[in-house]
């Protein structure tokens, strides 16, 4: 059997260990009209970390995935996104939280393309949903009439976006609502993680099978953060799925090297030069494709009780 042998090499800076959508959207972020906008998106949009009764969870950004996936040279496909037409047919709250999360990264992939009229229809659903969570306190006004007004200026999207959701984060916290919170956030990186899937399908790509086969850790906290809630039917039966899918990421084998740190003593920084050395196989991925397709075809399209 052929495998694929990808290697990940991770160079941390301590002092900003996720500033990867700043380099992506450098090209001039601060532009004419958009002076109180911040000019370092990492700050609002790249980390994903849940705070949940004292335990933290780190949840990749789906907007990194989705800059990955066009990195890569894949075109905008409208037909891997769940559809906003749909939004109606979701009618509890963990339905609706599971699918604030997946139109969140949906709107994330439709902003890197600079699709303005696509993003203006899922900025829509979103704020529905979210009115029907009894969150739209999440989702500042003012925040909401900037997205609007900047539809049209990536960079600006980028950073408002990121401002929207690290908003949420904080007023979901605020009113204690972290299975909401963790609903949504599973279904942003499921969504993510299908934008990868998709993508290797049509043009297979080293980097994105390497970001499929970086997973396995992200899906463990997320199976940590719903278990606090699995004796509820639903999900109780999501975990399921999830720890189903874990042991599908647990035959793929992967090899820590550690490496010497690099520190600047002017900079006051220091570099972790480590690698994981991961090997995973077509059939491998077949089955997590598969895996995750089960899974988020049951959340967007829900069988009615």
């Amino acid at each position: 059997m052929k495998f694929n042998y990808l290697t990940i090499k991770s160079k941390l800076v301590l002092f900003g260990v996720t500033c990867i959508l700043a380099a992506s959207c450098s090209s001039d972020p601060a532009k004419e009209g958009d002076d109180e906008l911040p000019d370092d998106t990492s700050k609002v949009t790249s980390n994903g970390i849940l705070n949940v009764n004292g335990q933290l969870f780190s949840i990749p950004s789906p907007v990194q995935t989705a800059m990955l996936i066009q990195k890569a040279g894949a075109e905008y496909d409208k037909s891997i996104l769940n559809v906003t037409a749909g939004s109606t047919k979701y009618t509890t709250n963990y339905s609706k939280a599971l699918n604030l999360g997946i139109y969140g990264a949906d709107l994330g992939y439709v902003t890197m393309y600079n699709k303005s009229q696509d993003a203006l229809g899922y900025l829509g659903t979103l704020k529905k949903l979210a009115d029907d969570l009894g969150v739209s306190g999440a989702f500042d006004q003012e925040t909401m009439k900037r997205i609007s007004e900047n539809i049209t200026d990536k960079d600006s999207m980028l950073v408002l976006v990121g401002i929207a959701y690290r908003a949420s984060d904080q007023y979901l916290k605020g009113e204690k609502k972290n299975d909401v919170s963790g609903l949504i956030l599973t279904g942003g990186w499921l969504e993510s993680l299908h934008f990868a899937i998709q993508t290797n399908k049509i043009k297979e790509n080293t980097e994105i099978q390497n970001r499929i086969a970086q997973q396995k850790q992200s899906l463990g906290n997320i199976i940590k953060l719903l278990s606090a809630y699995k004796t509820q039917p639903e999900y109780g039966d999501l975990v399921i799925q999830l720890e189903e899918l874990l042991k599908i990421y647990d035959t793929i084998e992967f090899k820590y090297v550690y490496e010497k740190p690099e520190t600047d003593v002017a900079a006051k920084t220091t570099t972790l030069n480590n690698r994981t050395e991961v090997k995973v196989s077509k059939e491998q991925l077949d089955k997590i494709a598969a895996k995750v397709q089960e899974i988020r075809e049951k959340i967007i399209n829900p069988v009615k009780s």
